[in-house]
């Protein structure tokens, strides 16, 4: 079995960035799924840190092209302090989300954690969308629609310099895997700046496996692997717990593949796990799915060869 770092799961029940309420039941639906009980059958050392505490969603519209901003800004930033205070104590963070605005929190934390131990930070963003809106092109103005596009630079100051330096990421860091759903203003953005995409075009034309290995090409020794793992990666056919179901996703053997090939890196250093909503799911299945896709994240393998 490979060596993993002690796992430290945190809460952040919130869907302030989101469309949908219910995203903030997600950390209880993972715990109820049993992910703990599994990475510890797995001979991980797991710590539940409990859940961080934020203002409550105020349920209003846009203001300025952002939609609950202040809260938004409060989450993230008790997200990147508890992820950094894991990293500080060589323990590997899971962030139980919550929606995908909170990435912004967890991702600078990991990004400003890596230039200081002069390490590489390799982010894999799996996910249905983008997320490389702004208030400008966004069509909505909800912010788990935007952390992307934060993390690179581009949007409100009060993000994109959450951690202080700005920008947290250089696209070059990223790899998008499973995109199949870009707002017209968001498509145009996104060539614009450069960024690696594996759409789920892409993943048809060469299969996962090729897909994977050019994401991969590149991770040695000295990068650390980031995971955000919005849970509409998935098919909805599979994976009906999330508020922005997007048909055409991974099936339950291509996201089993994708899972496995990042072990067997051994770089894995971080991960979320974002944007399960219990509102929609069915007696839990799609927290199961998840828990399941972790444990192959943690070294769980369906292959019969050694």
């Amino acid at each position: 079995m490979r060596s993993f770092l002690p796992v430290s799961l945190i809460g952040a029940p919130t869907d302030v960035g989101a469309g949908h309420r219910g995203a903030s039941m997600g950390p209880e639906a993972l715990r109820v799924a049993g992910l703990a009980e599994a990475l510890v059958a797995r001979g991980l050392d797991v710590a539940d840190r409990g859940n961080l505490f934020g203002p409550l969603n105020p349920w209003l519209p846009p203001s300025a092209g952002y939609r609950h901003l202040p809260e938004v800004v409060e989450w993230n930033r008790e997200v990147m302090r508890a992820v950094a205070a894991e990293l500080a104590a060589r323990r590997l963070p899971i962030l139980l989300g919550g929606d995908h605005s909170l990435a912004i929190g967890s991702i600078t934390a990991v990004a400003r954690h890596c230039r200081a131990q002069g390490k590489k930070l390799r982010v894999l963003w799996l996910d249905a969308h983008a997320d490389f809106n702004t208030s400008t092109i966004t069509p909505s103005g909800n912010i788990h629609g935007m952390p992307v596009a934060c993390l690179c630079g581009h949007g409100p100051v009060e993000l994109t310099e959450l951690g202080g330096a700005a920008p947290a990421l250089d696209p070059a860091m990223l790899r998008q895997i499973g995109v199949r759903s870009v707002d017209a203003g968001e498509k145009r953005f996104v060539h614009d700046v450069g960024l690696d995409i594996y759409d789920m075009r892409h993943i048809d034309e060469v299969g996962m496996r090729r897909a994977m290995e050019e994401a991969l090409d590149g991770v040695d020794a000295d990068t650390h692997i980031h995971v955000s793992f919005d849970v509409d990666f998935l098919d909805p056919d599979i994976a009906p717990g999330v508020g922005t179901t997007v048909p055409g996703g991974p099936n339950y053997r291509e996201a089993q593949l994708v899972m496995e090939m990042i072990a067997d890196t051994g770089r894995l250093g971080s991960l979320d796990i974002v944007e399960l909503n219990p509102a929609f799911d069915q007696h839990n299945r799609t927290a199961k799915l998840a828990v399941d896709l972790v444990e192959s994240l943690f070294g769980k393998s369906t292959l019969m060869r050694e």
